[in-house]
């Protein structure tokens, strides 16, 4: 079920009622049921799959707190690899059959396997991890094995976060499920003006920016360098917006029940370097490749040449988490790149900016250093969005040539064919053009990055909290009303369902 249905606006308010009508003993199976509801409506089989990683993983957790020695390992290796396995089958299994096809007509040998036609389950990355998590911890003694089996299958399949996270620990979790939350007026109000911050940023900037961006990544060949450039920048502001949308959604649904997940991202945009940046976007799976893959092999406590291949490796591989293409795999690898070029050159960058006499106006260079960081994500999100290797390097390629050949009335034609579709003040303003569709959607990321700098003194709940009642509503009705008018409504996936 997606958040932007006209179902979930039944759904939400169904659950979240009976969630408090209900005594405390009952909720834990009401919340179960619906959280199952919630993932079938996509492909109902594939519940089965959460069945058998939550069954594989609460077993072995109690066998791992009951055993001693190397049995202990053995019982996380046996979890692990039923986890890994579901996983690597759904996802990465006709990626590598591609993959050995094209070696074997690379070396003329024949290669009788076909492609299966598998359907990758919605999330399966997302509650793989949380469950993967769950035994990990159990086995580190951080976390005691949970007996009620119903919780912890509630723990894997808390429908806010079923499908994309955040990703979260049992220690945080876990006890929440056992706790009895009482209705709390504001808790509520807070939980729903974060939810309606989530739907702004979803259907009014991430949904309107897909229309510029789909076509040309689509089809890259057809348009000129300025809309390539417009159409990379439009996918960095629609990617940040869908995906924080959706966490802040989540997280106000399970916040209106007393339910706390972690903070998913701080305004990643804002970072001045792309180490940086990693601390800010996706805090929930960049901290999970920290603990239980970074730190691992070694993290930085180890020789030079080493803290960088460990580096590389957790961003390879995060790369690869995204998805099943060479292009997530480079995408991973550029960030990679980037800490580590970063690191190598960070003395000569020190001497350098001392040189020009950066270091004496601190506001300029923080400014450089964010617009510098923002340029490499940006870059880097043309292999994470291109369908094909080729189309990512042509569009790379080409993001800064064919503008003498561009004419502004070509320009305005296709920015209002992309941009305009679906646009509801087509109907109140039947002239608009093209650019003042985009203008319109470079007003609204500026309202989004002023409410971020405002972020800066705590989250839009403590801003808004406190004020007057004539401002806070004003406010709802605006973001309401921007919602209304510039939103589409077409139900478009969140593009993380896809990992």
């Amino acid at each position: 079920m997606l958040f932007n249905s006209l179902q979930f606006c039944f759904f939400f308010p169904i659950v979240t009622l009976g969630f408090f009508a209900l005594p405390h003993r009952y909720r834990w199976a009401w919340l179960l049921a619906a959280s199952c509801y919630f993932y079938m409506v996509f492909i109902p089989a594939y519940i089965l799959i959460l069945c058998f990683t939550i069954v594989v993983d609460y077993f072995s957790a109690i066998l791992i707190e009951g055993s001693q020695g190397a049995r202990r390992k053995r019982f996380l290796v046996a979890s692990i690899c039923a986890n890994v396995g579901a996983l690597a089958t759904f996802k990465y299994l006709n990626f590598l059959d591609a993959n050995l096809a094209a070696l074997a007509a690379w070396l003329h040998w024949n290669y009788p396997v076909k492609a299966l036609n598998i359907i990758l389950p919605i999330g399966l990355s997302f509650h793989t991890f949380q469950s993967m998590a769950y035994t990990i911890e159990v086995y580190r003694g951080n976390q005691r094995a949970e007996r009620h089996f119903g919780i912890v299958a509630l723990y894997v399949m808390f429908y806010p976060q079923l499908v994309a996270g955040p990703i979260e620990r049992p220690q945080n979790m876990l006890h929440q499920f056992h706790e009895k939350h009482t209705f709390d007026y504001d808790r509520s109000v807070s939980g729903l003006r974060l939810m309606l911050w989530g739907f702004f940023k979803k259907m009014v900037i991430a949904d309107r920016f897909a229309h510029l961006a789909n076509p040309v990544f689509n089809h890259p060949t057809d348009y000129p360098g300025p809309l390539l450039l417009l159409a990379t920048l439009a996918f960095g502001y629609q990617i940040y917006c869908d995906f924080s949308g959706y966490s802040d959604i989540a997280i106000g649904a399970a916040r209106v029940m007393g339910f706390n997940f972690r903070k998913n991202f701080d305004r990643p945009y804002s970072a001045k370097s792309v180490a940086e940046f990693w601390h800010r976007w996706h805090i929930s799976l960049s901290t999970w490749f920290r603990d239980y893959l970074y730190i691992p092999l070694g993290g930085n406590r180890v020789a030079p040449r080493r803290w960088y291949g460990n580096l590389l490796i957790t961003f390879l591989v995060s790369g690869l988490w995204h998805g099943a293409n060479w292009t997530f795999v480079i995408w991973g690898g550029l960030h990679g790149m980037y800490v580590v070029v970063s690191i190598w050159t960070r003395n000569f960058r020190g001497r350098l900016v001392r040189w020009l006499g950066l270091d004496r106006v601190p506001t300029f260079r923080g400014a450089l250093q964010v617009a510098s960081t923002f340029s490499l994500a940006s870059f880097a999100w043309i292999f994470f969005r291109a369908n094909t290797l080729s189309n990512a390097l042509y569009i790379g390629s080409h993001l800064f040539r064919g503008y003498g050949n561009t004419s502004l009335t070509m320009l305005s034609e296709q920015l209002f064919a992309t941009l305009g579709s679906n646009l509801q003040l087509k109907i109140l303003f039947p002239h608009l053009t093209g650019f003042h569709i985009l203008a319109i959607a470079a007003a609204e990321v500026a309202a989004l990055e002023l409410i971020q700098i405002a972020q800066r003194e705590g989250t839009v709940e403590h801003l808004l909290s406190g004020r007057p009642a004539w401002l806070r509503w004003g406010l709802y009705y605006a973001m309401v009303l921007n919602i209304l008018l510039l939103g589409v409504f077409e139900q478009s996936a969140f593009i993380y369902f896809q990992f």
